[in-house]
């Protein structure tokens, strides 16, 4: 028996040298919804910056971070090594 919300989950890489990781969740989400940027919400009330941080800094890899958000419907999961993995909540 297959689990539903495993065949629902979207994985990508991100790329952790980027300016900007926000735009680039952001990005992937426009993709797979099939939206213009101007449809979405701004991502930066969702993350504040947060990434940016965890790309830039980011901790020891025994620390295993990963950092978790709700965006556009899709609970985002972004490690520090640059998996993401969205999962469409609605």
């Amino acid at each position: 028996m297959t689990d539903d919300s495993e065949s629902q989950i979207i994985h990508r890489e991100l790329d952790t040298d980027v300016e900007n990781p926000g735009a680039e969740i952001a990005g992937i989400v426009q993709e797979i919804e099939g939206k213009e940027a101007t449809d979405l919400s701004t991502i930066y009330e969702c993350v504040d910056g947060v990434l940016d941080h965890v790309f830039s800094t980011p901790p020891s890899p025994r620390a295993q971070m990963q950092v978790e958000f709700t965006y556009e419907s899709y609970r985002i999961t972004v490690h520090q090594d640059g998996e993401a993995t969205f999962l469409k909540t609605d």
